[in-house]
């Protein structure tokens, strides 16, 4: 099974920008998307009803803001939006799907960058995803959560690290968050096959920072550690464009 996660920056425009040519090539089994910038009702219908496919969208009240979609060949057991905490559920951040096998989370962390009470809402957003995690991993579930995580874990993860310690993304809290994350029975499934490699899930439209590679891989599959030995491959599409944040693959045994 082949699962692909990649924040598109807005739907639509990624319509324009291959989209779905990508889709037709790449195959995937399940294909979670974030930042769609859309409610259903305001796409065309060859976004709504790709072949092969069904599709579900959580989007956010906000209109043009946030939003989450999922596109999947085989029905889960379940399909569900939003954490335990309901405070969190207005910005169509979060879409559960249920399998036989595992629990998929797809999910649009929030950015802390436009000032410290929206900081704030990132962690207090990531600490409750994590004890709801943290719950399923006691009831013996495996679970895998993807998407953009707007975190940068280690310096290898970015490649500016220096100059960008002050900034949100690569906050110690938030790399601190990421550690606690993991120490509940979580890994980073991609950092886990590619220890020392160097690749980036996303680079900022400014400063030429794409063509230059000065990007942050903030885009992950984190995979339960008794169910990583199921993962077959992972990988970082950096080739793809379309969207500042490129896709990334999860690929099941």
């Amino acid at each position: 099974m082949k699962i692909i996660s990649w924040n598109v920056n807005g739907i639509r425009a990624a319509s324009q920008k291959g989209f779905l040519p990508f889709i037709e090539a790449a195959n995937p089994d399940i294909l979670c998307i974030q930042e769609t910038k859309a409610h259903d009702h305001q796409l065309e219908d060859a976004l709504l009803n790709i072949p092969g496919y069904s599709a579900y969208f959580h989007s956010g009240e906000k209109k043009g803001y946030s939003g989450t979609a999922v596109y999947y060949k085989t029905e889960p057991l379940a399909i569900r939006t939003g954490l335990s905490d309901p405070i969190f559920n207005n910005e169509g951040r979060t879409i559960i799907m249920e399998y036989p096998d595992f629990i998929l989370y797809n999910v649009y962390f929030p950015n802390g960058q436009k000032d410290d009470e929206r900081l704030a809402f990132k962690m207090d957003f990531n600490h409750c995803i994590q004890n709801d995690v943290r719950e399923l991993l006691a009831a013996g579930k495996n679970v895998i959560v993807c998407g953009d995580i707007n975190i940068a874990h280690r310096e290898i993860d970015l490649k500016n690290p220096k100059e960008n310690a002050k900034r949100s993304g690569f906050l110690p809290e938030e790399r601190a968050w990421v550690d606690d994350f993991l120490s509940i029975g979580m890994v980073d499934s991609w950092r886990v096959q590619h220890p020392e490699a160097i690749k980036y899930s996303w680079w900022s439209y400014r400063f030429n920072a794409r063509a230059n590679n000065a990007g942050w891989r903030i885009d992950s599959f984190f995979v339960s550690e008794n169910f990583m030995s199921q993962v077959d491959s992972t990988d970082i599409l950096d080739e793809v464009m379309g969207s500042d944040h490129c896709p990334i693959v999860l690929t099941l045994k």
